[in-house]
């Protein structure tokens, strides 16, 4: 028998919760199923990036190329570059 999920006042509380309970003791993961969110938006941070004006330019230029956003473009590698690295690692 698992234990009962608290009931939560706050998204805050709940997120405590969750950062030190053991999901398995509340959570039978074998029923789980697989769920698609297609309207969920990642949640995003802002960040200062200092880079050289001429690769700002070159990205640009290829980002015109695609017709699509130079910062779009640079997230698009960085995305790349992160799957490839960790993919390396196993």
């Amino acid at each position: 028998m698992k234990k009962k999920i608290p009931k939560f006042t706050s998204e805050d509380e709940e997120r405590n919760f969750w950062a030190t309970a053991d999901s398995t003791e509340y959570v039978d993961w074998k029923k789980a199923g697989r769920v698609v969110l297609p309207n969920l938006k990642p949640s995003l941070k802002t960040i200062s990036l200092r880079l050289p004006e001429f690769m700002i330019e070159e990205l640009k230029l290829l980002a015109n190329k695609r017709d699509i956003p130079y910062q779009s473009l640079l997230k698009m590698f960085l995305s790349e570059r992160i799957e490839q690295e960790l993919k390396s690692e196993t």
